[in-house]
């Protein structure tokens, strides 16, 4: 990419749009950014699916050696 040279202006910056934004994110822990949203949800299903399986072992186990002795 390289070093830019010349005039930059951002409008969102220049209004405190960026500030507010990152300063909701930071104080509600919600990401303001699609991806950052995508990634906080995918981690937490993750973490939903190894809960899942954890209990559906058991419970289908235990179905499985109900219906056999029945």
């Amino acid at each position: 990419m390289g070093k830019k040279f010349g005039i930059s202006f951002s409008p969102s910056r220049a209004l405190g749009i960026s500030s507010a934004k990152s300063s909701f994110a930071r104080a509600t822990g919600i990401p303001t950014t699609r991806q950052g949203r995508q990634r906080k949800v995918g981690s937490m299903m993750g973490c939903a699916v190894q809960a899942i399986f954890m209990l559906l072992i058991p419970t289908v186990t235990i179905i499985g050696v109900v219906v056999a002795l029945t």
